[in-house]
């Protein structure tokens, strides 16, 4: 895998042009290392592709460095990395074969901006302004590592995400948010449901959750 190069210049295709590209890929590692549930494979870029990108409802400021948490097949490192082309994500994941795909695929799509890690999220020893998820872990478990990484940053623009958790969640929340709540009574949250903006029963009792320390 490590032989794998762009056959284009990144800076030449469009976002959606890469999206695309991205979507074949990931469909094509899946048949080989199960990255995603083999069934969605036909819904991928709306069942995950487009909804990693409703991360991208609000912007990470230019310069900043975000962390994906448990980033699997590159979700939602890949997605947000093509989106915002200038700032440096890191996509961490403990099993190793998910790693070498995803550093496969950021080869192939030319994608400088990413990087990867292969291990666990409370080993990684790098920081970030920005942690991103999309149902890794537990919320507790999420800040507690966004927690021990976070740096400080100048604030962010109107139009930008406060620095702080980022992640994409389903089902119910309230056991969750009171156990972290629980163990970090200073973090706030707020939920925003995902189906009073969009109209597919996918995005059902879906939510982005946002958090940040008061």
């Amino acid at each position: 895998m490590d032989s794998i190069t762009p056959n284009h210049d990144p800076e030449r295709l469009s976002n959606e042009d890469l999206l695309s590209q991205y979507a074949e890929l990931l469909a094509g590692f899946t048949r080989k290392h199960n990255l995603i549930s083999p069934n969605t494979v036909p819904e991928i870029k709306q069942r995950h592709i487009e909804h990693c990108l409703m991360l991208a409802a609000k912007s990470f400021p230019a310069g900043s460095r975000v962390v994906d948490w448990g980033t699997g097949g590159g979700l939602p490192a890949i997605p947000l990395a093509i989106r915002f082309p200038d700032v440096q994500f890191t996509a961490i994941d403990a099993v190793e074969k998910k790693i070498l795909a995803v550093r496969a695929m950021v080869r192939k799509l030319g994608l400088v901006n990413l990087d990867t890690w292969h291990g666990r999220a409370e080993e990684w020893t790098g920081w970030a302004h920005f942690s991103v998820s999309r149902a890794t872990a537990p919320l507790e478990t999420l800040w507690s590592w966004h927690h021990r990484v976070a740096e400080s940053m100048q604030a962010s623009p109107p139009e930008s995400w406060r620095p702080g958790l980022i992640c994409l969640k389903g089902g119910r929340l309230d056991e969750e948010i009171a156990t972290l709540k629980a163990s970090f009574p200073s973090v706030e949250v707020t939920l925003t449901p995902l189906a009073a903006h969009y109209a597919s029963k996918f995005f059902e009792e879906k939510y982005i959750v946002e958090m940040c320390k008061i």
